[in-house]
């Protein structure tokens, strides 16, 4: 694949201005911890609720398993998905009896009272390795997380601000528009490292018909994903993804968005876009204006059906599990139409 051609990249300087500019802080009260998620009011829920006309409905989460876009190796890796209970273990009773302590013992019980049998399991990953949304403790900079809070209030003992569960008593459910930038060029998918501009999004939405408003989340299709179903390159996969351009920031600050997400890694795209900086769009919603990110987001049903009955917005459901003092949290987002 052919790599798109990178503009030069903003001073470190005009992206500070910018997050000045951009910045929520004290917008919803001091002691805020949900951002943008405010402009989510009654009436914009109503709203959302309106929109599910057809009883259609669209999981636009990626498989949890080792075969996702992390890798074995890393500060992330894929899921490890373990058995500790399961039908392989049907003569369990004659092999524990005497042997072991309380758990074995209390085995040996249950499969002695009758002919119920249970499968159980459990997983070990980190939160973020797939479809997921960012916490507003997830990135910083200057020592500061979104409205202010000092970020060693994240310490060993979790997010003391600005966790995701602090997220889910508001809840994660909207009006969501879905702007498909690939479907938009004629493309499966963007070239790698593809910035889509503030001005492009304007095109997409106004050849969809569609508007972007307060309290709307935005789903952003570059196609990206579907590269990765069909090369299972998390690398190559990780370093060529296109995204958002930093500008979008402001995009989605003047429309009041409260969150966005993509089929891609990160959102915004992979590459060097302002000097000195890495996630520049992460730093400016994340920290600055108090906007989650959903990542990994696979969009390809969704988009499929939006194309054939030119329906682009639609009820979104997205609420991040309870972790206590997590920086994201994994997620299956469904689509209601």
């Amino acid at each position: 694949m052919t790599q798109a051609t990178q503009p030069k990249p903003a001073s470190i300087d005009e992206w500070r201005a910018t997050g000045a500019r951009l910045r929520n802080w004290g917008r919803w009260g001091r002691e805020d911890q949900l951002g943008t998620l405010n402009f989510i009011t009654p009436d914009k829920l109503k709203q959302a609720g309106g929109l599910v006309r057809q009883g259609k409905l669209f999981p636009l989460g990626i498989d949890f398993d080792a075969y996702g876009p992390q890798g074995a190796h890393g500060f992330r890796r894929n899921p490890i998905h373990l058995m500790s209970v399961d039908g392989g273990d049907r003569e369990l009773a004659e092999h524990l009896k005497g042997w072991g302590g309380a758990t074995e013992a209390q085995m040996v019980h249950i499969w002695g009272a009758g002919p119920m049998r249970f499968n159980d399991d459990y997983i070990m990953m980190p939160l973020q390795a797939g479809t997921q949304w960012d916490a507003l403790s997830h990135v910083y900079y200057d020592e500061q997380m979104y409205n202010g809070f000092p970020s060693s209030a994240v310490n060993s003992f979790g997010a003391t601000r600005n966790s995701i569960d602090k997220v889910d008593r508001k809840g994660v459910a909207s009006r969501g528009v879905l702007l498909d930038v690939a479907r938009h060029r004629g493309v499966d998918h963007l070239p790698p490292n593809t910035s889509i501009s503030p001005e492009e999004l304007d095109d997409v939405a106004k050849a969809e018909g569609v508007s972007v408003g307060s309290g709307d989340i935005v789903l952003v299709r570059t196609g990206w994903w579907s590269v990765f179903l069909a090369e299972r390159n998390g690398e190559e996969w990780t370093a060529g993804s296109p995204g958002v351009s930093w500008r979008v920031a402001e995009w989605l600050h003047d429309r009041e968005c409260a969150a966005i997400a993509c089929d891609n890694i990160a959102v915004e795209v992979s590459g060097i876009e302002v000097e000195g900086v890495m996630l520049p769009f992460h730093l400016l919603c994340i920290r600055d204006m108090g906007l989650m990110l959903g990542e990994m987001w696979n969009l390809e049903e969704l988009s499929q059906d939006c194309a054939a009955d030119g329906v682009y917005e639609f009820q979104l459901v997205a609420p991040p599990l309870r972790v206590t003092g997590a920086v994201g949290s994994p997620i299956n987002p469904l689509a209601l139409k």
